[in-house]
């Protein structure tokens, strides 16, 4: 059974921070595919042990692409040049294979679209409707893309993403830069505000740097989520409607 949090934890939140692939939207499977398709090929070229569905959890699930990729090549032992981000996708280095996968999950997302989530959406309307501020903190530099092909792309004040991180020098998770970048955004204060995570990268973000996190259990484990830090761990955002209601409600009482 999933644990529920209370009303008490979001009591005096002032800020709701978002991740976007496997919180808001099942962007977490494209990538996933994108990912194994990349990696299930270098490293049968490479000779090496095969790439596994765990193998994304493990080094892959909510860092930036590159550093995605070096950790995923670390695993077996592997090692190539950093390369540049203007690599080409065939590109034997870092970038180039962050490029190409980066290739192959824009492919899959304009093939098929994407549809958030039915409760992540509930859950953005009781958030909006109790007046707090909520952004996007994602480690994707295609968070704009994905919002805007989910629909949701206006209702956030802010949007932190890959290439924000980029333009402001900030570390990727499991830094927590760029989630106190995302509150300064919406003005709160990081103990004041909510960080909505799946990947253990993320919720560990949030917990480094002060934050209320919810860890939401797409795949990544109940266990794993709470050992990195998460105070509650649900499957899926629309359990927590309630409990976010009652504590709009209890705050203007």
């Amino acid at each position: 059974m999933p644990l529920v949090t209370t009303p008490e934890l979001f009591a005096g939140v002032r800020a709701a921070l978002f991740d976007l692939d496997g919180v808001l939207t099942p962007t977490a499977a494209v990538h996933r595919v994108a990912w194994s398709r990349l990696f299930t090929e270098y490293f049968a070229k490479a000779g090496v042990a095969p790439y596994t569905e765990s193998d994304y959890f493990e080094y892959i699930d909510g860092k930036p692409r590159y550093d995605g990729v070096r950790s995923a090549l670390a695993s077996r032992g592997l090692e190539l040049p950093e390369g540049d981000p203007s690599d080409g996708p065939d590109a034997p280095t870092v970038c180039g294979l962050g490029n190409r996968k980066n290739l192959e999950f824009t492919r899959i997302l304009s093939e098929e679209g994407v549809e958030p989530y039915p409760g992540s959406i509930e859950f953005l309307d009781a958030v909006d409707g109790s007046g707090i501020p909520s952004a996007v903190v994602s480690s994707s530099a295609n968070a704009v893309d994905v919002l805007r092909a989910a629909g949701l792309l206006g209702r956030f004040a802010a949007v932190v993403d890959g290439k924000v991180a980029k333009e402001h020098a900030l570390a990727g998770k499991p830094d927590p830069a760029t989630f106190t970048y995302g509150a300064e955004q919406l003005g709160a204060p990081v103990d004041r505000a909510v960080v909505f995570e799946d990947a253990t990268s993320g919720v560990a973000a949030g917990r480094a740097g002060g934050f209320i996190v919810v860890g939401v259990n797409r795949g990544t484990g109940r266990d794993a989520l709470l050992q990195a830090g998460a105070d509650v761990v649900v499957d899926d955002l629309g359990e927590l409607v309630d409990d976010w209601r009652a504590a709009a409600r209890k705050e203007h009482a």
